[in-house]
């Protein structure tokens, strides 16, 4: 491994394991900017993380700093199932680098560690085992290892911006029925597991499995958010805490309701 190469996947893992994937902004109903000095302010000043745009965005200015070819892509999770309306409701990177190509990543909440060589095949880091699959010249399927969040999402090469994606975070992060709305969402990857929040629901995936149990207090969804996610508790506002507690509440009233009418 050269001295590059072990920068880039020193940088892509730092970034992972301290900047929380997460989406309470759009929970507390503010708005989410693509602009890179607003990007900067977030997730560097203030300390805070971001979903995939967000997130990506900000790797890329990371990376760009240090030196990196970067380049920003459209992705679309779930395309395998759902079909071309699935383009661009994800972004990734890839990095050139000494006459090769990586996938760099950090819009998936329980994602890849470390960059994957743009290459077909199986890609192990620790425990886990991804795949790339080459679908067409220019089009790319990645496969997430089993019990992951996803089962997959494409991405084309073609180099875009941060602000092509706007339109579509707006979409996703104000639509009533975009999951970024419906559930309270954070997740980070430490010391060999990935920890997930969904609404009060803490999930924890290993190589051994997973785990998950519901948060109990007010006070433990603080802990949780602070301790386990690394989410700065005061850039939420003096009444931030308890207003996400009380709508993640909400949140898993409504899915124990419609499991018991689905049941």
């Amino acid at each position: 491994m050269t001295s590059d190469q072990e920068t880039l996947f020193a940088l892509h893992r730092s970034w992972r394991r301290t900047v929380p994937y997460e989406n309470l902004d759009i929970q507390l109903g503010r708005p989410v900017s693509l602009d890179p000095d607003a990007l900067f302010d977030k997730l560097v000043r203030r300390r805070r993380g971001g979903y995939c745009y967000e997130q990506n965005a900000g790797l890329a200015m990371l990376l760009r700093l240090a030196g990196f070819e970067v380049s920003m892509v459209e992705g679309g999770v779930m395309r395998q199932a759902r079909g071309d309306a699935m383009w661009g409701n994800h972004n990734a990177l890839i990095i050139d680098l000494d006459g090769r190509q990586w996938v760099a990543d950090a819009g998936i909440g329980d994602g890849f560690l470390e960059p994957l060589p743009l290459r077909e095949g199986a890609h192990t880091q620790g425990d886990f085992t991804y795949r790339l699959e080459r679908l067409t010249s220019d089009t790319w399927r990645f496969h997430h290892h089993p019990g992951a969040t996803i089962a997959s999402y494409d991405f084309r090469l073609q180099p875009r911006e941060p602000a092509d994606f706007a339109a579509r975070s707006h979409e996703l992060s104000t639509s009533p029925g975009s999951p970024y709305v419906t559930t309270l969402i954070a997740a980070r990857p430490a010391a060999g597991r990935t920890s997930l929040l969904l609404s009060r629901t803490v999930r924890q995936y290993s190589a051994d499995g997973r785990s998950s149990w519901t948060i109990r207090d007010e006070d433990e969804f603080a802990t949780t958010l602070r301790e386990t996610f690394l989410v700065p508790l005061e850039d939420l506002g003096p009444d931030g805490v308890g207003r996400l507690w009380d709508k993640a509440g909400a949140q898993n009233d409504l899915w124990r309701t419609s499991t018991q009418e689905v049941d």
